[in-house]
């Protein structure tokens, strides 16, 4: 039986159009060095937008491009490759220092035309940096995220469509995937860690967003889309903020020297610890990971120390070496859900180095 309207031959078949998305997030408290995996990716994935779908001007991404050094809190990495790079609707904006990082980065001769703003990212106010400012248990950067989170859930917030001076960075993320007449590869870039997660961190210690992959999809994004999960992680692990952390060792604290361990907005001292195996693999089964990233491995090197956690017990090893052949004899089935199809090990600030 035909179809009013068709040919024949039967309907007139219409060119497929493809949707791919990537998505890297953090596996530990953030700090990870996602800026320089997605920098990597951005620079050899054929990318068409780059959409940063979580947090606010709390994180903040160090790139290194054209042996330059970035600290970029807003914008995605795909600035620096000519790709549209978007401000996902999950993520909270103060438009101040969203227009400073626009000048940033043009008096430093990048592109900036290609940046945009979901019309239904929320707006930072003057009230809730006042509000945030005052925050003395939880150790927040002072940004004003959890209060201009609470006011979106409250549905008392301000969307970016309702503010002027932001008018012509406005886009709707729905036409811009699915009504676009070319094929759709995005990269999602994800900001903080899975321990910093409102629900899967330790709470009340977290950030105000939702840090893991998932997050990624309330963004217009599809989850048939989803082709590839990187997960990033560091061979140690650190954190910011009030709760304590960091072991009473002299150890750490060379750790965060040689590390430069110190945070990319605010500049205070990252509390240093060692990897949790079992937490690591816990995150990379809730993320669906499916390539893993393990930075700062020259950091160990450099202090000759390696160690990490197993079952609450400190594990000490001769070499960096033998700490890897550890970590991927655990890094298999049955403990995570589904084998990864890479694992890099990386100790250089510009590159993932070769997998291993």
């Amino acid at each position: 039986m035909g179809v009013p309207g068709s040919s024949p031959g039967g309907p007139t078949k219409q060119k497929e159009k493809n949707m791919i998305a990537d998505i890297v997030v953090g596996l530990q408290h953030g700090d990870e060095a996602k800026g320089k995996v997605t920098h990597h990716l951005c620079s050899e994935g054929n990318y068409t937008h780059v959409l940063r779908f979580n947090g606010g001007g709390n994180a903040g991404h160090t790139i290194y491009h054209n042996g330059r050094k970035f600290v970029t809190h807003y914008i995605p990495a795909g600035v620096f490759y000519g790709i549209k790079s978007i401000i996902g609707n999950g993520c909270v904006l103060n438009s101040q220092h969203f227009f400073e990082e626009i000048e940033e980065l043009r008096s430093a001769g990048i592109d900036t035309s290609l940046i945009k703003i979901a019309k239904n990212c929320h707006i930072i106010t003057s009230d809730h940096l006042a509000e945030d400012g005052r925050d003395k248990k939880i150790g927040t950067t002072k940004r004003g995220n959890g209060p201009a989170y609470r006011n979106k859930y409250n549905r008392t917030g301000l969307q970016a469509k309702d503010a002027l001076e932001l008018q012509p960075f406005i886009i709707d993320l729905y036409e811009e995937f699915f009504n676009n007449e070319n094929d759709v590869k995005i990269l999602c870039e994800g900001a903080q860690g899975f321990e910093l997660d409102i629900d899967w961190g330790d709470y009340p210690y977290v950030t105000s967003s939702h840090c893991t992959s998932a997050s990624a999809l309330l963004n217009s994004i599809p989850a048939s889309s989803v082709r590839n999960i990187w997960g990033v992680g560091k061979v140690y692990d650190t954190y910011v903020g009030t709760k304590h952390f960091e072991p009473d060792d002299h150890i750490f604290k060379k750790i965060r020297e040689v590390g430069e361990e110190y945070g990319a907005t605010t500049g205070r001292n990252r509390q240093c610890n060692w990897m949790d195996i079992n937490r690591l693999i816990k995150s990379i089964n809730i993320n669906g990971i499916t390539h893993l990233v393990l930075n700062k491995v020259d950091v160990l090197e450099k202090i000759g120390v390696h160690a990490l956690y197993d079952e609450e017990k400190t594990l000490n090893f001769d070499d960096g070496e033998d700490m890897r052949a550890y970590i991927l004899g655990r890094l298999e089935q049955p403990n995570l859900l589904r084998e990864l199809q890479e694992v890099y090990f990386s100790g250089n600030k510009n590159n993932l180095n070769m997998p291993s």
